[in-house]
């Protein structure tokens, strides 16, 4: 099974470009690093960190409709459902989700799953 790294989507409305094309499914790709960090410098984020978002998904939409790029002035131009519905993906897919192990109790042998918090176990190891 490959790791997956872009997912589909499509608008509840939709972009409209110029021309008066509507252009709903794209692609998202998960975030790096950088995608999060770079944005920070930037003086409109500086003056306004709600834009964050806008610069954030910017970066990591890669494909809407037939558009051949995606940059703010996209982003700025979605209708607020849109915007919110791009959020909400963002955030679906770059939270990492508490990995969880199978674990059976050495008295009783009830078997049952246990969630593991790497970052409480690397503390305990420093």
């Amino acid at each position: 099974m490959a790791f997956q790294t872009e997912y589909e989507f499509e608008l509840p409305r939709g972009y409209v470009d110029d021309a008066g094309n509507l252009h709903k499914r794209g692609v998202m790709r998960l975030a790096t690093a950088a995608d999060e960090i770079l944005p920070m410098r930037d003086p409109r984020v500086q003056q306004n960190a709600s834009y964050l978002t806008v610069i954030l998904l910017a970066r990591v939409v890669t494909r809407l409709g037939e558009l051949k790029h995606i940059d703010t002035k996209v982003i700025e131009k979605l209708f607020t459902a849109d915007l919110a519905y791009l959020q909400n993906i963002y955030r679906q897919i770059n939270d990492l989700e508490t990995p969880k192990l199978q674990t059976i109790c050495p008295k009783c042998d009830h078997e049952f799953e246990v969630e593991v918090d790497f970052l409480s176990v690397a503390e305990g190891l420093s």
